[in-house]
């Protein structure tokens, strides 16, 4: 236990006296997650609008005005020609171009329906199909007012109105931030416990240290503790300064028990400092492991269901996804967090990770034991 101590109490003094890695741990993420919060934003404020409007009337008019008088749309004006509402489209000008054909009103007054064209900016499939599900919305309301207004008083009042209430649980206010934020925590605190854990055992490689460690009495069970454990405990540290953050600036609500939080997030990062111990055995410089890291993080983290939904991906992408760390804690602190789910409630996440953190644990300390 005293030849642990001495190795902890080392490793933090090297970690503080490094002036590259302080700033790292200490000062990046508080940047990355205020920058990423307002940055990494899928909502649809804006849509381009432009109207081709062949009819002329008051009833295309009136149309127009209710894309124009939403707040999501962004009006470009109007003109007279599909070519040129097409040249919008293709110089980026016009997300949606609305095209009114001649003799709108006529058929839908005597033949009780008309035709309308949506030309919508698809390249962003995402944003395109907002746009069409906002966009549909608009034109069904705009044709059930525009029959009720022609309709007689007999008419109107044999229609029966269907009110629909909506509730949105755990996100009342449909704040994306509060949505994006656990994940971006979740980012940081694995670039904290396994990229950096990672970087600091190459080191010793580079350095000659490793080597000279080796033939001294100190166990390789020691000297693995004392190079993992500091960045496990600065890596809690990051997920709690964090959570602090949040709370303060971003009115993050915390449903849940922290303590169950912090929990998961220990056997979590236990797994991610195995994958880091790895990654450092194979690799000979710091420059190495920074490729093999980056391997890992960019493929684990597009799958984690930062951005998309897990459920949405392929079949086979979901069955790969089972040796991703990054999707078990990204829902498990979202689960936490935004609804307050209880042990129980993931008691199969956690049983994963604690399998996940044995055996990445295991298989680099066999690794790292035998290359030394």
């Amino acid at each position: 236990m005293r030849i642990l101590i001495s190795i902890l109490r080392k490793e933090f003094i090297q970690i503080f006296r490094n002036r590259v890695m302080l700033p790292f741990i200490f000062i990046v993420p508080v940047v990355q997650m205020v920058v990423l919060v307002f940055a990494a934003n899928l909502e649809l404020k804006e849509v381009k609008l432009y109207t081709v409007d062949l009819d002329l009337s008051e009833t295309s008019r009136k149309l127009r005005y209710d894309f124009t008088s939403s707040p999501f749309y962004n009006d470009q004006g109007t003109g007279f020609s599909i070519t040129e509402g097409e040249k919008m489209l293709l110089n980026d000008k016009a997300d949606l171009v609305i095209v009114i054909n001649k003799g709108f009103e006529e058929n839908l007054r005597k033949e009780n329906s008309s035709q309308l064209q949506l030309l919508i900016n698809a390249i962003n499939t995402a944003k395109a199909g907002l746009v069409n599900a906002y966009s549909e919305s608009i034109v069904r309301d705009f044709n059930q007012n525009i029959r009720l207004q022609w309709m007689g008083v007999s008419e109107l009042s044999a229609i029966k109105n269907i009110d629909v209430s909506y509730s949105y649980w755990y996100n009342p206010e449909l704040n994306y931030k509060i949505y994006m934020l656990p994940g971006i925590m979740v980012i940081l605190v694995t670039i904290i416990g396994m990229f950096l854990a990672a970087l600091n055992l190459v080191r010793e490689k580079e350095l000659g240290t490793a080597e000279q460690i080796n033939v001294t009495p100190i166990r390789k069970f020691h000297f693995i503790i004392g190079k993992l454990l500091p960045f496990w405990i600065i890596a809690l540290f990051e997920l709690g300064f964090g959570l602090t953050i949040g709370k303060v600036f971003f009115h993050l609500p915390v449903l849940g028990n922290p303590a169950l939080l912090f929990g998961f997030a220990a056997v979590y990062l236990a797994a991610v400092l195995g994958i880091g111990l790895l990654l450092s055995t194979m690799a000979e410089t710091q420059q190495q492991v920074m490729f093999l890291a980056f391997f890992f993080l960019l493929t684990f983290i597009l799958m984690s269901g930062i951005f998309t939904a897990v459920e949405s991906m392929p079949d086979w992408a979901q069955k790969v996804n089972v040796v991703n760390p990054f999707a078990y804690f990204m829902r498990v602190i979202r689960m936490i967090l935004l609804k307050g789910s209880q042990f129980h409630d993931i008691q199969k996440e956690f049983l994963s990770m604690f399998i996940y953190a044995c055996a990445s644990l295991s298989m680099a300390v066999w690794r790292y034991r035998k290359i030394n």
